[in-house]
């Protein structure tokens, strides 16, 4: 085994193995691998899924084969054209491209119910009118064998008989169920006669009223493999279980199947390939678990950006690249783990540290008043100052930004009696202005209550843009260790910052009490109103990069990285905080 195939993750050297030996087409065809990513539109996307629409994308386009976007619409009383409309904008932010038109499991009903019925022909499918709960309680258990059901050898012609009627409309929401003929001693539940259809009375978001019948996941997942010709079917670990169920409905229909044979030609069988899911620390990957958030009111919608959708993490302002490079880096692997969340972070902090754009903003502004600005020219006067926009792009060039004798700074940024390793600014100290001047504080006022409400500085003039002075007569240069940002009273705009943390306090929730309520995080959204930015970001301007998916995001410079919000007008803008600079958690925590 070469270094190159160590390297590579185990489906991409399965993959390798069956090009070579030709097992879907000729030798060394590439272009034979079909993939494609299956949702069911109960809901939205999570990042759990992300990591699914990643990889089988990544391997269609990596051997230049095909990638499909297929939705199993098989239960029409949870799904809805929202979640149909938000999977598919969640798939292309990602990056998949699908082949074709985007495909439903409504698209091949009519030859499900076919095949369905020739199981019945055949003897291996029966109607099954027992009680739900009772059929489950024949279903046994891991140590003990299922109990036959009294319908399980009624003749076939009833049968049918009797699956037209429930096709029909004939039978109440739970009054039939098809099933197939398997084994009821199996050690595998899934073969132990599972169900294949149920009735359900309700019209469906593509086909109406047509049918009262829907298929199973079960039945329907490899049926759906087959009609469109997919290679590898790749799964999540929780449905290695299942593969014997799916390989013997497509054994069943091809029994008895060739040239000649009055149920046709045989059909195409993928390869099921199981792997690794995305687990996250402090995430919740239950689509159950999201719905509860969201019709309980404990967020905003599905898109909230504390969510763990794609909607909502894009809404918080991650970038694509950063998402999937996170759920890949995470591994291909045939084991489960938890990931730290601090990965995920960080996966958005190294893709925005080298692309957003720097600016300043004030997000608990106290006022700084420069009290000898007049001296050195007029009051009033606005100085435009250049301000770096990525130290690491080079090609981000600069901005101005107005320096006058009013400012604001951040409040966390005075204190009246600082401590020793305190290095920013004091009665008596003095700072570095990030592309303006250093200034030494002589004066500030404070209200009853003792909150400071202005602070008096003295500034060098002969520190223009934040560079030192020059060397005294005795050859001393003057230092400072602190240096704060600021925005220009005069010429800066207000806004709302929404600070956002882990919507969870446990990394496992709802472990230890069974309710994924008792964990959530009352402190994970913090609203700020009266914050203070520069008036450029206003507008985009020509040195801000073009987001692919037309989100702003930008450096708040010392506060985070943060984008504007879809609630955000000219006259009101709303930032999402997206990250901070640093892993302000795992200090907090091991504070704890």
């Amino acid at each position: 085994m070469t270094e190159a195939t160590i390297n590579r993750h185990f489906i991409q050297q399965i993959i390798d193995t069956d090009i070579e030996r030709g097992k879907w087409g000729a030798p060394g065809d590439r272009s034979v691998v079909t993939t494609r990513f299956p949702p069911e539109p109960n809901g939205y996307l999570h990042i759990g899924h992300a990591k699914s629409v990643c990889l089988n994308a990544g391997l269609a386009k990596e051997y230049g084969g095909r990638f499909f976007l297929r939705f199993d619409d098989t239960n029409p009383a949870k799904e809805e054209q929202e979640f149909v409309d938000s999977i598919c904008a969640d798939v292309k932010w990602l990056g998949g491209v699908w082949d074709g038109e985007v495909r439903f499991a409504s698209d091949y009903f009519d030859r499900m119910y076919t095949w369905a019925v020739e199981l019945i022909r055949k003897g291996l499918a029966y109607v099954d009118e027992q009680a739900p709960d009772l059929i489950k309680q024949q279903r046994g258990n891991l140590t003990e064998p299922g109990a036959a059901s009294p319908f399980r050898d009624r003749p076939a012609e009833e049968s049918l008989a009797q699956f037209e009627k429930m096709k029909s409309g004939g039978f109440s929401d739970g009054g039939a169920v098809l099933r197939a003929k398997i084994d009821m001693a199996s050690p595998n539940m899934n073969l132990r006669d599972p169900v294949m259809y149920r009735v359900v009375n309700k019209p469906h978001h593509r086909t109406g009223g047509r049918w009262h019948i829907y298929p199973m996941y079960d039945w329907a997942h490899g049926l759906e493999d087959s009609v469109e010709g997919i290679t590898h079917s790749l799964c999540t670990l929780e449905f290695e279980n299942h593969r014997p169920l799916y390989d013997w409905f497509i054994e069943a229909i091809n029994k008895g199947r060739g040239p000649g044979s009055e149920w046709g030609e045989r059909i195409h069988h993928a390869q099921q390939i199981e792997f690794s899911r995305f687990n996250l620390e402090y995430t919740t990957m239950s689509k159950r678990a999201l719905k509860l958030l969201v019709e309980g009111g404990h967020v905003a919608g599905w898109d909230d950006p504390r969510m763990i959708t794609v909607a909502g993490l894009r809404r918080r302002g991650y970038t694509a690249e950063s998402v999937r490079h996170a759920v890949i880096e995470a591994g291909i692997t045939k084991y489960n783990a938890l990931t730290d969340f601090t990965k995920l972070e960080n996966a958005v902090r190294d893709d925005l540290n080298r692309r957003a754009p720097r600016r300043m903003a004030v997000l608990d502004p106290v006022k700084l008043v420069i009290t000898n600005w007049g001296e050195h020219g007029d009051p009033d006067r606005l100085e435009e100052l250049p301000a770096i926009n990525n130290p690491e792009d080079e090609r981000a060039g600069t901005r101005p930004v107005k320096f006058g004798g009013e400012l604001w700074i951040e409040r966390d940024d005075f204190m009246i009696d600082p401590p020793k390793k305190f290095f920013r600014l004091g009665p008596g100290r003095e700072v570095r202005l990030r592309c303006g001047y250093w200034v030494r504080c002589h004066d500030y006022t404070a209200d009853a209550d003792g909150r400071v409400t202005e602070i008096r500085c003295t500034y060098d003039p002969q520190t223009r843009g934040g560079d030192s002075p020059p060397p005294d007569s005795d050859g001393v240069v003057r230092k400072v260790k602190g240096t704060l940002h600021w925005v220009s009273a005069a010429d800066c705009l207000d806004a709302t910052v929404r600070l956002f943390d882990r919507l969870f306090n446990d990394p496992r929730p709802g472990k230890r009490t069974g309710d994924i309520l008792d964990d959530l995080n009352p402190d994970s959204l913090t609203v700020l109103t009266g914050c203070k930015v520069e008036r450029s970001l206003g507008g985009a301007t020509p040195d801000e990069p073009a987001w692919a998916d037309g989100i702003r995001r930008v450096q708040f410079e010392r506060l985070g990285y943060f984008c504007l919000d879809r609630d955000s007008t000219p006259e009101a803008l709303v930032f999402n905080r997206t990250v901070t600079l640093k892993d302000s958690w795992a200090k907090e925590q091991a504070k704890g």
